[in-house]
Parts: C-alpha cells; structure tokens; sequence
C-alpha cells in the first residue's frame, strides 16, 4: 500500500473511531454521567494508566521499526511482552488498595480493580498490531480501531443505561482492551509465542528499557494533570478538565492522529532508502499545521457553544478549560513525529533528558496553576507548550535536518489560513448572537463558511498541503465525475 493510500485509510479509520467515541462521549454526559462521576472514573484509569505505560515496554516500535526482524525475533519480542506485561497489570491490581485510600473518594476502589484488570489482554494485541503496521496494513488496522471504541461505547451505554454510574465506563474500558486483543489476534492468524523464547532478548530489553522511560515521563505529563486536580481540588474538577482535554485530543486524533501511524513506518522506508528526511519532513509538517491548528483554533474559539449544545449547562465549567487545551495543542502539533523519528535514528539519548526536562516543566506549571483554580490549570498548559516547542524544536532539527527557513515558512502559511477559518465564528458572535447564545446553525454554518475560506486561502498562498488536499479530493470526486470542483493547485507564478 503507498503511502498516501494508508495516510487516507489511517484518516477514515480516525474519523469512524472518533464518530463513534463523540457519540457515546455526547449520550454519556448529557444523559447518564455527570462531572463528578466521570472525574471519579478519570482518577481510576490516570493512576491505572500511569503504571500501565510500563506494559508496552516499546514493544510496538522495535517490532514496527527493526530493519531485520525475522520469526525467532518476532517470537522474542512477544515473550518479553508477555512477561512483563502480566508484571505490571498484577502490580496494578495490588496497588489499587493503597491509591484508593490515599484519595480517600468511596467508590474508587472498584474502578480501579476492573481497570487494572483490563491491561491483562493488552500484551495479546500489542505485537499483532506492530506486525501489521510493520506490514502497512492500515485495512486490519481499521477495523481493530472501530471495533475497539464501538465496543467500548456500547458497553459503557447499557450498563450507564441500567444505573452503575462511573463503573460503567470502567467495564467499558475493560471490554474495549478485550475486543483489542481479540480481533488484533483474528487479523494476524492468532499468534503467540509458543513456545516461548528469550534468546537474543537483550535488544528488546535495551530499546524497551529506554522506550519505558519515555513513555513513562509521557504519561506522567499528559495523566499527572487529573490525578493533581483531583488532590488539590475535587473529581468536580477533574469531571470538568477530562471532559475539556479528552474533546480536544478526540478532535486532534481525528485529524491527523492515524497519519503517526502511517508515517513512522514510511520514515523507516525512506531512511533504508538512503533519502533526505529533511524535505519529506517538511512536507509531513505542512500537512499537520495545515489540518489540525484551524480544527484547535476553531475548537478553542467556539468552547462555549460547543460545550452547551453537545453535553448541555451542567457541563459549561469544562468550556474555558477546552479553549485553553485547544490552544495548547497548537503548540504541541507544531513540530510532529518529535519522538519516533528521533527512535527510528537512534538518538535516544538527547531525547530521553530533553524528555524528562520538558515532564518537570509541565508538571511544575501544572502544579502551580492547580493551586489557583480549574482554569489556571488550563491555562499553564499552553505555557508549557512554549517551553515544549523551545525543547524540542532544535534538536529534532539535528536529527532530521529540515530547514529553518522552510519550516517557519510553512507555520506561518499554516497560522495565516487558521486565522482566515476561524474568523467566520468570531464575526457571527459579533452580529448574530453571543457565544453563550449561539446555537447549532450559527455554529455550523460559521464552521462551513470557514471550511470554505480555509481551502482558498490554502489554494490562494500555494500552501504545500493543498496539493495532498487536492490529490485525495480528486480521487475520490473523480469517481462520481465531480473532480473539476476541487480547484488545481496554483501554479508557481
């Protein structure tokens, strides 16, 4: 499969995975869960997930990434996985007792005991899921992403249906790591390591030792956050600042979340090619920038009516915290790939301090917010977004070799355009109704007229995304003889 066939199918899996999961989210929260259950729920799966990070033990990228990589290896790999994954998901339930009395929250032992319980299954999908990405099979990898988030969803609907509250979407999150590892298992002929082998295990001990420590330091940045607001503040809170930055990360990987996927695999090719990174980078950015900093503007800038019309006035607390975290994940889109590329070169060491400086960052920021309010909070993570860019912009420019020049061309064509989509929704709060008024037309038709605006003011400025916009526009037009509607590209004048 090429590369702009996967980059497509990777992007209609995220869409159909992220429909299913906002519908459940909207379904959820407007009519079952409120704030402080789901900050209940969130406090569980943060903890959960935090140890859990060590499960993966980089598993994924040696089995994706490796050049050569035959059956013995393969059956290595997933005996390490194995091994010490079960490790970890057996400490997760033991510790379940100590974090639940530590947060002193009645309820939260049960939501911790059936989460924990779930990450037994992950190991049985992880190295089944790196063999097809290894193998670009974004088909098996769609239908492993849909199946996942639909199973979750129509577990968490019905139990939340029949009155279990927060532990529904704990037997939720239970069920989906189940459906991940059955239908991963169905799509690779049903693979173990059997027998098990340990021979040559020292490379995956080594890459995963340090994959462990960035995931690690990962993790704690993007999980600290409600496991700190739920200390010094309430689940209220956490209720209200998971609902704001799982919307903004739902949106993010929607539209370019299954192009990682689809390009970590594609590097590899290009650097046992022998080809420059630095051009194809480039571009890899321009299309990110292109995509997503107009969907977080748009995002940040109609918080207020996005939160009131999808998951009603109860939820209005979590509209500020959203428009903070949407801008925050502008910075952080900035620069893509800053972790697997710099893996895929072997530079894993200047890569591991630059992590663990930028997790002491987001944590110190965080912490110090918190203390204030819920928004303070939200608002340190765009903060911590500058000192991320400042961390890692120059050394991913050492590893992959793009050009200044060039790429600050292609972040301000990209702010040029996302300023040019969003402004449609800040002029229809001017004269048609304000944001706390505004209701579904207003903001539809705001975000139509700036989808529009969007794609000529790409095509205006010969913005280097607009010719992939074109491609895939034109294919897929093509076939109902509609592909003189998407203009071609300008020329070079």
């Amino acid at each position: 499969m090429s590369v702009r066939g996967a980059a497509l199918l990777a992007m209609a899996s995220q869409m159909g995975a992220f429909a299913i999961q906002f519908a459940a989210s909207v379904i959820l929260a407007r009519w079952f869960i409120d704030p402080d259950e789901l900050g209940l729920f969130t406090i569980a799966f943060s903890f959960v997930s935090l140890l859990a990070v060590l499960q993966e033990f980089g598993i994924n990228r040696y089995v994706a990434g490796e050049p050569d990589l035959g059956e013995d290896g393969i059956r290595t790999a997933f005996t390490v996985s194995l091994a010490i994954s079960w490790a970890i998901a057996i400490a997760c339930v033991l510790l379940s007792w100590p974090a639940a009395a530590f947060y002193d929250l009645p309820g939260l032992l049960p939501l911790l005991l059936v989460v924990a319980a779930s990450y037994f299954f992950v190991p049985l999908a992880t190295v089944p899921m790196a063999l097809l990405h290894r193998r670009m099979d974004f088909k098996s990898n769609t239908m492993i992403e849909i199946g996942v988030v639909l199973t979750n969803a129509a577990v968490a609907i019905t139990l939340a249906w029949h009155g279990y509250g927060a532990i529904a979407l704990a037997w939720g999150a239970f069920a989906q790591q189940v459906a991940r590892a059955a239908i991963a298992q169905w799509r690779i002929g049903g693979r173990l390591p059997i027998p098990p082998r340990v021979t040559g295990a020292m490379p995956v001990l080594r890459f995963g030792g340090f994959s462990t420590v960035l995931n690690g330091m990962s993790q704690l940045g993007s999980r600290l956050p409600e496991l700190l607001i739920g200390r010094l503040l309430d689940t209220v809170a956490v209720g209200l600042f998971a609902r704001a930055y799982g919307l903004a990360w739902q949106l993010r990987w929607l539209v370019s979340g299954g192009m990682t996927t689809v390009f970590y695999p594609a590097f590899a090719r290009f650097r046992d090619r022998g080809d420059a990174l630095g051009p194809h980078y480039e571009r890899v950015t321009a299309s990110f920038t292109a995509i997503t900093w107009p969907t977080m503007a748009g995002l940040a800038a109609c918080s207020v009516p996005v939160v009131n019309i999808l998951y009603g006035e109860r939820w209005l607390g979590a509209a500020r915290p959203l428009e903070w975290i949407a801008m925050a994940q502008i910075l952080m889109i900035a620069l893509p790939l800053h972790v697997e590329l710099p893996i895929l070169l072997k530079r894993t060491r200047p890569l591991l301090w630059r992590f663990g400086l930028d997790t002491a960052v987001s944590v110190v920021l965080l912490a110090i917010g918190a203390m204030f309010s819920l928004e303070a909070a939200a608002a340190s993570r765009v903060a911590y977004g500058f000192a991320w860019l400042a961390i890692h912009a120059p050394f991913l420019q050492s590893v992959v070799g793009f050009s200044w020049s060039a790429l600050i061309r292609i972040w301000l064509q990209s702010a040029l355009v996302t300023g040019v989509a969003v402004l449609p929704a800040w002029l229809s709060y001017i004269y048609v109704a304000p944001a706390i008024e505004a209701g579904f037309v207003q903001v539809c038709g705001a975000a139509l007229v700036g989808v529009a605006a969007w794609l000529l003011a790409l095509r205006q400025i010969r913005h280097p995304a607009y010719f992939e916009i074109h491609h895939f526009a034109s294919l897929a037009l093509g076939r109902f003889g509609l592909d003189r509607l998407v203009p071609a590209p300008r020329a070079a004048s």
